[in-house]
């Protein structure tokens, strides 16, 4: 079964994290494709433990994603990214 996922990567010093949002699952590496890696790995692990479990249904019920046709389709969809700046107010002390 196959799943349309998200993996943004993010650079955190001498660190790569990869992060698929829809799935919440998070790794890191010291290079991006090992970050991905990572992730994927993360993820196969993560599927077995449900699937032992039984509880993928649920989870991606909650993440998100609907059953059709033996694949899970995501009813979420990301429709832009954008950095932007956000101005704090100083606390008084």
């Amino acid at each position: 079964m196959q799943l349309k996922i998200t993996i943004e990567i993010w650079r955190k010093k001498e660190w790569y994290i990869a992060r698929c949002p829809e799935l919440d699952f998070v790794s890191q590496g010291k290079t991006a494709s090992e970050a991905r890696y990572n992730l994927y790995e993360v993820m196969e692990i993560q599927f077995e433990e449900m699937a032992a479990l039984g509880t993928i249904e649920d989870y991606m019920t909650e993440c998100g994603y609907e059953l059709e046709n033996q694949s899970y389709i995501s009813q979420v969809e990301m429709v832009g990214f954008e950095k932007s700046f956000f101005e704090i107010a100083e606390c008084q002390r």
